[in-house]
């Protein structure tokens, strides 16, 4: 995709979404990390279901300390993988209490050091917590931008750089909200709704969806 399409590009999803964030539920940055840890596999719908009653609770990584690994199992049971899922949420809130006084460190190689805590992940919360430029590509954002041509790669890091590179100014702080929020609602997995979609005449992929025919009554 050239230049002046990219910035064209992120100009349309910025104009009809002026302030993205994302759909996970929190309260603090410690809550956010906890909600992006779970995440993983797993919808943000499914998520914040689980988290309501446990955020409501659970404050502090000392406080999910204190409830120890077998309450927040009850918790997050609806979410898969939620065996390993509380293990790694207990030993990074052990490490936060240990380590960092309680407080998340704002700095993406420290925070991949944490349990559960991978590249996306820490991209998100820095991203989201901290106002960092950084790009978390996850399913949506790697489909994005593969199948639009906005960001082509192999692989997720292939992606992440390929939008850390090009990405235009005005649009860096936003974009991976923009891209997952276009990825999970118009560009989607299985049928793409191209006929709804405000960048289609930007991009590569074909052939284009159409409208499905709606049958009269």
């Amino acid at each position: 995709m050239k230049k002046a399409d990219i910035f064209e590009f992120y100009r349309r999803l910025a104009e009809l979404n002026p302030a993205p964030r994302t759909e996970l539920e929190y309260g603090n940055v410690y809550q956010l990390l906890v909600a992006v840890v779970l995440s993983a596999q797993a919808t943000d719908v499914g998520v914040n279901k689980a988290t309501r009653a446990l955020f409501q609770e659970v404050k502090t990584p000392a406080q999910m300390v204190a409830l120890g690994e077998e309450k927040l199992k009850e918790h997050i049971k609806t979410i898969g993988l939620f065996n390993s899922k509380a293990k790694n949420v207990i030993a990074l809130s052990e490490i936060l209490v240990r380590d960092y006084g309680g407080e998340v460190p704002e700095d993406r190689d420290t925070l991949t050091t944490l349990p559960g805590v991978g590249r996306k992940t820490a991209n998100v919360v820095m991203n989201t917590a901290f106002g960092a430029e950084t790009f978390a590509v996850d399913t949506h954002i790697f489909r994005v931008g593969n199948r639009t041509g906005l960001a082509p790669g192999k692989t997720v890091l292939d992606v992440e750089k390929k939008l850390e590179k090009q990405t235009p100014a005005p649009f860096r702080r936003d974009a991976h909200h923009w891209l997952i929020l276009h990825g999970r609602y118009i560009c989607k997995a299985r049928r793409p709704e191209c006929w709804r979609c405000p960048v289609a005449d930007l991009c590569r992929y074909k052939p284009k969806t159409a409208a499905p025919v709606t049958k009269g009554t």
